[in-house]
């Protein structure tokens, strides 16, 4: 009797094999589907718009000095008084507050000049408005203030600050402006690459900066924004 030439054993080997390979290959065709899928570029967009300030805060600062505390206070009161009455032609009564009054005492440090009055007092009065104009009018009449016996003195550490309120009314705007802005690198990069742009891989919103547009002129804020894009790129 003559013998099968292809015995059981070497079609099961077959079938194996031929599994095998049918694998391999799609493992091979999912790999390189994954590398095509790894193909993305990474891109930043800018958003950048100059706005006005729209609240202001102008510590006004003066000293007053007397030999005796009641005096010193009473100097410190009607200093007070001269002030709100200078801005309250202007501005509202709730636009207006004060601080309790920093003394020293220069006798307790040492300063023996008798030419010198005991005590010092620096007292604040603070406006706090959005009248941007009117308030910054008022600082460069603030010298009226000296002629009523104000003794106004500049701080390094009280100082007028200018800030920007309506962030969030222009966040989404800025947002999809830096995110178009970043579109337009990824498809410059494809082009110049044979590619198209796909979807979004990944993004992250960077943080909004808000800066004075320069030294000179506080009272105008640039604010900025920079996002970072992962688009993926497919074949073109």
């Amino acid at each position: 009797m003559e013998r099968p030439l292809f015995g059981p054993s070497l079609v099961l080997g077959a079938l194996v094999g031929a599994g095998i390979a049918l694998a391999g290959s799609f493992i091979g065709n999912g790999f390189l589907q994954a590398r095509a899928s790894d193909r993305f570029v990474t891109v930043k967009g800018l958003s950048e718009r100059e706005v006005a300030a729209d609240l202001v805060l102008w510590p006004i600062v003066y000293a007053v000095t007397a030999n005796d505390l009641g005096s010193l206070q009473q100097g410190v009161e009607t200093g007070e008084k001269k002030i709100r009455a200078f801005l309250g032609s202007d501005f509202d009564p709730s636009e207006i507050g004060a601080t309790a009054p920093r003394v020293t005492d220069r006798q307790a440090q040492g300063m023996t000049d008798q030419h010198l009055e005991r005590y010092t007092a620096e007292a604040t009065v603070t406006l706090r408005t959005h009248k941007i104009d009117a308030a910054r009018s008022a600082m460069v009449r603030s010298g009226e203030l000296v002629k009523e016996g104000v003794a106004v003195v500049r701080s390094y550490e009280y100082q007028t600050q200018y800030t920007y309120t309506e962030l969030d009314q222009i966040k989404p705007e800025m947002i999809a402006e830096a995110t178009r802005d970043a579109r337009r690198a990824a498809e410059q990069f494809a082009k110049d690459s044979g590619a198209r742009v796909g979807g979004i891989r990944n993004a992250q919103q960077g943080y909004f900066s808000i800066e004075d547009r320069d030294p000179f002129s506080p009272q105008f804020k640039k604010i900025r924004v920079v996002t970072t894009v992962q688009y993926f790129l497919e074949e073109d």
